[in-house]
């Protein structure tokens, strides 16, 4: 059975995407439209019970997600290719990276989770735990992650999303697959190009928290803080972050 899948562009190298924990193949707001379509096909995924996969029953492991982004690779072949994961997406492509290491050109983490347990107190751990079934705290850890510093239509258009384009049951399942990773020395020290995109008001996965995790791990790693944005740079500065991906990726294939 064909994988459901976005494609943007139909340029002759291949870019598959996935999202965050509140995203889905096609909650990329207008970012991809400023994608080069010409160098590039761009493949936009989902997990399963998210988005065009609502209805697929999985486990939610990073295995089984990173697992199927091959399996499309392999449908559409695509032997060759590079990854971009937003938020937990980014332990997903870590994990595309540990299962298939000569397949993947570069990688791109935007505030990305990485391969080893997220950090969380007492409180942050009620309040995401507690998100599957609670619209309120959905919204306050995207208000929060965006710096508390976006009107209320955004934060609300964001919780909505969430709750229509993934199935309660996945949400819960993947959250234990997110924060909780633990692959970090299946991927240290691989050397293919790397970029990492931070919002300057993303307090969770900014620039502090990936200098110590992506930066300590890939040699040829390099970091840059996304302005005017938070944790969904997608929404907050697509041109910005479109623009970044499209030259470092060029830069890659070289």
């Amino acid at each position: 059975m064909s994988i459901a899948h976005r494609t943007v562009g139909s340029g002759p190298r291949t870019v598959f995407l996935t999202h965050g924990w509140f995203g889905s193949s096609d909650g990329w707001g207008t970012f991809p439209d400023y994608l080069d379509g010409d160098a590039f096909t761009w493949v936009f995924t989902d997990i399963r019970g998210y988005g065009q996969r609502k209805d697929e029953q999985g486990d939610q492991s990073l295995e089984e997600s990173a697992g199927d982004i091959l399996a499309l690779a392999d449908e559409l072949g695509a032997e060759r290719f590079s990854v971009v994961g937003h938020s937990m997406g980014g332990a997903v492509i870590q994990k595309v990276l540990a299962m298939a290491p000569d397949r993947v050109e570069a990688l791109v983490g935007v505030c990305p989770v990485s391969s080893t347990p997220s950090a969380f107190d007492e409180a942050g751990r009620e309040l995401f735990w507690g998100a599957p079934e609670d619209r309120d705290k959905r919204y306050a850890i995207i208000d929060f992650t965006t710096g508390n510093r976006n009107t209320p239509g955004f934060v609300n258009a964001v919780t909505d999303w969430s709750l229509e384009h993934s199935t309660k049951e996945a949400f819960t399942k993947v959250l234990d697959a997110w924060a909780k990773p633990d692959f970090a020395e299946d991927v240290k020290g691989k050397e293919l190009p790397v970029l990492v995109l931070v919002g300057e008001h993303d307090p969770a996965l900014g620039k502090e928290t990936c200098e110590q995790t992506w930066m300590q791990l890939f040699p040829k790693v390099r970091l840059e803080v996304v302005a005017n944005a938070g944790h969904y740079p997608m929404f907050e500065a697509p041109v910005n972050l479109a623009t970044r991906i499209n030259n470092f990726l060029k830069e890659a294939g070289n």
